[in-house]
């Protein structure tokens, strides 16, 4: 492991210590040790001690769900029910445990944090409405430059047994100067570069598949599985680009991808949001140089709510598929928030209101898609606890009711879901999304 800073000057060359200098070798011990440790004792405080005490919420979380089931038949308003057996509730449970285990009181607003917010949020949607874009969210997205093959950075890796390039380029994206929150946004010096992986086989103009993963991951051992890259290469001969959201993977600032992306910090997503739909659209200009007869769209949780606002603002993207999509993130707050949280954060004008108001310019729920509604694709599932059914359900009513396939699983259950593999396969070829075969080495 490279713990970075290099050898500490106290070890000149790798040479013996003396006598002299044997208090300052201890404490560069100590000093390594903490910095070996600094990693697990981070993860422990985002766990924090009671978490196995918090998870046991899971089990009148889930019986009510069961119950809702049993009682009415739904998951959501107007959203029939599967069939109500012990592994579809055991997926619910998992669900439920990880969000009770994730809401740590460390991880709670300070008192002082309330105002702050909200007086954030108070100045943004006074300026979002003096400029006209509430009115038109669309107006509020600036185009990007294109980006150029000089302002390529290039790497080669293999994960997985799936070699790959890594593309590395200046995102460019700095919120407006006017915008509550800017310069915190703009201190997050690793988000300023912004990275892609690149798997394809041969130069052969062929169509190309952006790939957009969810929340806490953005690197390649996760996101190939998570995204099915080798199925969908192998099995319609596309090229795949999968870039990696602001504050996540390698841009991360925390010892967690993308914790400060969905925090408490609400401006922090809309200019995490805006600057993922940049970055994706300078990587689109870039992919139209290399070939490409089509390009589609496809991601998955907050992946999806990215690729289907892209879908209402770039032009000329031919399929897009929206898997367990989140598509309206102050009801998912609202939902995920304690009570005691809930209520200070509607009390001090936080939701209820301002929020709402504020992420209409990001919402996809604010654009009507350019993709042809016969090429639009949401899979979603029924026990999803993380984005409940009604975030796709919203999307799904949004789009015009396109096909939607619903699983009977919890939030990663489609990972393992051969109903989900077939249909995200089978939609992209519907749609006549699929190249020559691929050429292995």
């Amino acid at each position: 492991m490279v713990l970075g800073g290099g050898v500490p000057s106290t070890f000149p060359g790798g040479s013996v210590v003396g006598n002299c200098d044997r208090k300052a070798a201890e404490g560069n011990g100590r000093w390594l040790v903490d910095r070996v440790l600094a990693p697990v004792r981070a993860v422990a405080r985002f766990i924090d001690r009671r978490a196995l005490a918090r998870a046991t919420y899971a089990v009148p979380r889930t019986a009510r769900v069961m119950y809702s089931i049993l009682a009415h038949g739904e998951v959501a308003v107007d959203l029939p029910a599967p069939n109500a057996s012990l592994g579809f509730a055991a997926q619910v449970a998992i669900d439920e445990a990880l969000l009770a285990v994730a809401m740590t009181p460390s991880r709670f607003p300070l008192p002082s944090d309330y105002r702050r917010v909200s007086d954030e949020l108070d100045e943004a949607r006074r300026l979002y409405v003096r400029r006209g874009w509430m009115r038109h969210p669309g107006a509020y997205h600036r185009r990007p430059p294109l980006l150029g093959p000089g302002e390529v950075r290039v790497e080669r890796g293999r994960a997985l047994g799936i070699r790959y390039r890594r593309l590395t380029y200046q995102s460019g994206f700095a919120p407006r100067p006017a915008e509550p929150g800017s310069r915190r946004w703009q201190s997050y010096r690793p988000n300023r570069s912004a990275v892609a992986t690149i798997v394809r086989q041969d130069p052969e103009p062929r169509p190309w598949l952006i790939c957009v993963h969810g929340f806490c991951t953005g690197y390649p051992f996760m996101d190939f599985p998570g995204l099915h890259t080798a199925k969908v290469q192998r099995e319609l001969g596309v090229n795949v680009a999968l870039p990696v959201l602001p504050l996540h993977g390698r841009r991360k600032v925390t010892l967690v991808s993308g914790e400060p992306f969905l925090s408490f910090e609400l401006m922090n997503a809309v200019h995490g949001i805006t600057q993922a739909v940049w970055d994706i659209r300078r990587l689109i200009s870039w992919i139209r140089t290399q070939g490409a007869t089509s390009i589609g769209l496809y991601g998955v949780s907050l992946g999806g709510y990215i690729v289907s606002l892209l879908a209402g603002l770039e032009p000329d993207i031919d399929v897009v598929v929206a898997g367990i999509p989140v598509s309206d993130i102050p009801t998912l707050f609202h939902e995920h928030s304690p009570l005691h949280v809930r209520a200070r954060a509607i009390e001090h004008r936080i939701l209820g209101g301002p929020a709402e108001d504020v992420y209409r310019v990001v919402s996809p729920l604010r654009l009507a898609p350019r993709v042809p509604r016969d090429r639009r694709f949401i899979f979603a599932g029924y026990g999803d606890r993380l984005a409940p059914p009604k975030q796709a359900q919203t999307l799904w009513e949004h789009w015009e009711k396109p096909q939607i396939s619903w699983y009977a699983g919890n939030h990663v259950g489609y990972l393992w879901s051969k109903q989900v593999s077939r249909f995200l396969v089978d939609s992209l070829a519907d749609a006549g999304f699929s190249g020559p075969a691929l050429v292995r080495s």
